[in-house]
């Protein structure tokens, strides 16, 4: 496969200057946009004309000039031929499987998902007559044998949330297409790092609230995919992206738009803090899954899947055991050492903690979180850029000393 290198390919298309020559493109807050010939208005509805024909622009919940920059940065990103802007994940996500899936349709879908997709996926979408089976993403023939005449999509995360469960692509997209079924690939917790559509997934969607975003300060979505799967979703009569109506307001677009240039700068940042803190996590005798460890079950496929250059994520957990002993390490983290935050969500320049099993996966029942390996005291974090590291280590360190989890003895390498 030839190399694919998702920094210089937003690089190669971010040329949006502003309307006065300015080097950030312009925010364009109209609502409607006028025509200007009559002939032009009925041509759009038919979807003869539109952005990417002829410039032509209708109504902000259709297309809009500034969120549609953004939409081709991410495009570029993924490796795919168009992308539209949505107002969180969860609207990317579910207006994709409701463009894909209709009432009497079937999905297989990775069990190791956050809680919130498998709301969706496993108790929303079966009451609209869409059925769905849930199988273990790291294990491909599990998707085979779930297969019924009327299964449309195959759905996964890339990197599970929060067991960080790796889904191989190649193999699930050729094993889908051999089928003549969509995989749909959730990227959220690795921008840049895997690239799902060249590795043969049809539809990429991300939540930009975390990493792409960066800042925690807003909600935003994206579906990178085929131009014409795109004009499906955008489609005035039928489009699921313009009749539910998750629209992205222009004004956090530009935002994004203004943090895509040092997205790669924070992920290799975030990749390597959270490298250092899984090898003293390691060291010191804890449960810590990172795939950057060569102890992680599939470190040897994350590496074939991987962008070189990027690192391995932010994301790390570590079993505590119990809930008990996670909130108690949490506190301590986030109230006596001032190392991060009790907070969900990730990607965030400060590091973030939740114990996954009563936060995040709490749609999720008891018997199916046993069954997606997800124990009770698991901490999810989501590693930090700021700080001195060497503050931060010891910061974990005292942490991890004051509620018995590790032995005064250990140390801090280096």
């Amino acid at each position: 496969m030839e190399h694919f290198d998702p920094e210089d390919a937003i690089a190669r298309v971010r040329r949006e200057f502003g309307e006065h020559g300015g080097v950030c493109p312009s925010i364009s807050r109209s609502s409607t946009f006028t025509v200007m010939a009559p002939e032009t208005m009925p041509a759009i509805f038919k979807g003869i004309r539109g952005p990417d024909r002829g410039g032509c622009y209708l109504y902000s919940r259709h297309f809009n000039p500034t969120v549609d920059v953004l939409a081709r940065y991410l495009a570029a990103m993924e490796g795919t031929e168009y992308a539209i802007c949505t107002a969180s994940g969860m609207a990317a996500i579910a207006c994709s499987l409701l463009q894909l899936c209709s009432q009497g349709d079937h999905i297989v879908a990775s069990r190791t998902i956050y809680g919130g997709s498998h709301a969706l996926i496993s108790e929303l979408l079966p009451q609209w007559g869409i059925a769905v089976t849930l199988v273990d993403p790291t294990r491909p023939d599990d998707f085979d044998r779930a297969v019924r005449p009327e299964t449309k999509v195959w759905y996964t995360e890339a990197l599970g949330n929060p067991t960080l469960a790796l889904a191989d692509i190649p193999v699930l997209s050729r094993k889908a297409h051999d089928k003549g079924i969509q995989l749909v690939v959730d990227n959220t917790f690795t921008p840049m790092l895997i690239s799902p559509a060249v590795l043969g997934a049809d539809i990429v969607v991300h939540s930009m609230t975390k990493f792409i975003n960066g800042a925690s300060d807003m909600l935003a979505g994206a579906i990178c995919a085929r131009r014409d799967f795109i004009r499906q979703l955008m489609d005035l009569h039928t489009g699921r992206a313009m009749l539910l109506g998750p629209t992205m307001d222009p004004r956090g677009a530009f935002d994004i738009i203004q943090r895509i240039p040092h997205l790669a700068v924070r992920l290799r940042e975030h990749g390597r803090r959270a490298m250092i803190m899984a090898e003293h996590l390691k060291s010191w005798g804890l449960e810590v899954t990172y795939p950057g460890l060569s102890s992680f079950p599939q470190h040897a496929l994350m590496n074939t899947l991987l962008n070189p250059g990027y690192g391995f994520g932010g994301m790390l957990t570590i079993d505590c055991g119990t809930q008990k002993k996670a909130e108690a390490l949490m506190d301590r983290l986030q109230n006596a050492e001032r190392f991060g935050f009790m907070a969900v969500s990730l990607g965030y320049f400060d590091t973030l903690m939740s114990c996954s099993g009563s936060s995040t996966a709490s749609e999720i029942d008891d018997q199916e979180q046993r069954a997606m390996g997800l124990s009770p005291g698991l901490l999810r974090m989501s590693v930090g850029i700021t700080g001195n590291l060497t503050t931060r280590l010891e910061q974990l360190r005292q942490a991890l000393q004051d509620t018995g989890m590790v032995a005064p003895s250990a140390q801090i390498a280096g």
